[in-house]
């Protein structure tokens, strides 16, 4: 049955409402942006599957004003090791447990299903914003003026269209949005099957430890991930003679799993296997289709950034798609999208498949790329964060691409809840800035010294006098005196801000 009506206009339609499609929901919430999400299934998928986000990621949950609700339902991880067949630690990748430049932990541990209903139900403040399950999307027709989607409701049958200035797909590896771009997939060469198994332990067995640890054992690589409350996982490899379906049956289960744990220990709570991919999409954007999450790339699980990479291409791309569609930016700022992104998540899977090369092969050297030798002890793994690629960031100057930090203000707040989903500029001497009211008028934020000593202290450590940041915490420039920060002023535009969730 057709729906003759007219149809509905929004101005963004996302496809898919996993984590990545409901952050990109409640940034565009927070931009006031009229928004329309479409999931085929019902409800939240019950098993776990990503267990793992950083500092980062928790930063942008902090600005859709929901990092509060979902810190309870976190624990903190000490990080990961890597443990040769005989146990002895090959790589030593332990975390801070104290926050960073970015305000929170390095590594937090979650369980899926209660993550998405926080974001979910954070969609509930936005009264432009509307979810709808049980949509299957199954056409994308654009012209000059905007996008007809049709979908099925599955719960009656009813075929139903609207109209959207953009669609973005939040649909996964096997996205459909992917498909009406028609972009193709550069294969980074990574393809292996493992077998996935979460269980609840029965009883406390605290001898397991806190760090996740890389098993590699040349005979049957694994993993072991520590989860929130009972919930533990380990990752075992396939070999190529076994059967997917042979090897994920209980009896076959238990044997994997007989050298840590039990039947008496725990219960299964799923068995599956997987092929952990490495690809990256090969066009991000065709005109007003657009990809972010898991439609765009796929990462091996061994860096636990896989979800992380989604997040940030929605912190990236939500404030751009803002300023168009409300502020009256010119369309061609979403160029920006894929060319500061790609680079930086082809950089994460790229160390991601040197690590899996640690875990499947007896040799090391494939990881000392990624962390510095040290006598006699395991090699100290430090993972430095990406910068962006080309795009709107003033490359010529100091820090442009890097992530800025956050800081405690002299009121108790911390800067990013005063600055909301908007751009802001740290100066150290708000003196030098002539132009502070007319950027005040513009709604760009300013922030000096006198709101908080360590920015004044930061700017000088970094031989800076100012540094302008974007909505998605990123640097967009630098100035080290007073010609290049009059450059910077330049490229200050009313057309980015966002009030906070605070």
């Amino acid at each position: 049955m057709q729906d003759k009506s007219a149809p509905e206009d929004y101005d963004v339609v996302i496809v898919g409402r996993g984590p990545v499609g409901a952050t990109l929901a409640n940034l565009l919430g927070l931009c006031g942006v009229r928004t329309l999400v479409l999931e085929r299934e019902a409800r939240t998928y019950h098993l776990p599957r990503a267990v793992h986000f950083d500092d980062e990621c928790m930063r942008v949950f902090q600005t859709i004003g929901l990092a509060d609700a979902i810190l309870p339902q976190t624990i903190l991880s000490p990080g990961m090791l890597f443990l040769d067949a005989n146990g002895e630690m090959l790589l030593d990748w332990s975390r801070p447990q104290t926050p960073t430049s970015m305000g929170w932990n390095l590594s937090y541990r979650f369980h899926q299903p209660d993550l998405e209903d926080v974001l979910i139900g954070g969609l509930a403040r936005w009264p432009h914003v509307t979810l709808r399950n049980r949509c299957d999307v199954f056409a994308l027709d654009q012209n000059d003026t905007g996008v007809r989607v049709r979908y099925e409701d599955l719960s009656n049958g009813k075929l139903t269209e609207v109209r959207a200035s953009y669609v973005i797909g939040c649909d996964g590896a096997r996205s459909l949005v992917r498909r009406f771009i028609g972009s193709g997939m550069d294969d980074l060469g990574f393809h292996e099957r493992w077998l996935v198994i979460d269980v609840l332990l029965k009883h406390a067995r605290d001898d397991l430890g806190d760090y996740s640890l890389q098993h590699c054992d040349p005979r049957r690589p694994a993993t072991y991930v520590r989860g929130t409350g009972r919930r533990r996982r380990w990752e075992i490899t396939v070999l190529p003679d076994e059967d997917s379906n042979d090897v994920a049956q209980p009896a076959k289960v238990w044997e994997l799993l007989s050298r840590w744990i039990g039947p008496d220990d725990a219960e299964i709570e799923r068995a599956a296997v997987y092929t952990f991919h490495s690809a990256i999409a090969q066009q991000w954007r065709n005109g007003r289709l657009l990809l972010a999450g898991d439609s765009a790339h796929q990462t091996p699980p061994f860096l636990g950034q896989g979800m992380c990479a989604g997040i940030r291409d929605v912190a990236n791309l939500a404030w751009k798609l803002g300023a168009i569609i409300r502020d009256g930016a010119a369309p061609d700022l979403l160029d920006t999208y894929q060319s500061e992104r790609l680079p930086h998540v082809r950089e994460f899977i790229e160390l991601a498949i040197r690590l899996g090369g640690v875990v499947n092969t007896k040799a090391i050297e494939a990881g000392l790329a990624a962390g510095q030798p040290r006598d006699n002890a395991p090699v100290k793994l430090e993972v430095k964060k990406p910068l962006l690629g080309p795009g709107l960031a003033l490359g010529d100057l100091p820090l442009a691409g890097h992530l800025a930090p956050q800081f405690a203000l002299k009121d108790g707040r911390r800067s990013d809840d005063r600055v909301g989903y908007s751009q802001v500029l740290f100066v150290a001497d708000a003196a030098t800035l002539s132009s502070r009211l007319a950027l005040s008028q513009a709604g760009i934020e300013i922030l000096t010294d006198d709101d908080a000593e360590a920015i004044g202290d930061w700017l000088r450590a970094q031989g800076i006098v100012a540094a302008l940041v974007r909505p998605d915490r990123y640097i967009r420039g630098t100035a080290r005196n007073e010609s290049e920060l009059a450059r910077l002023v330049a490229v200050l535009e009313p057309s980015t801000h966002v009030p906070s969730a605070a």
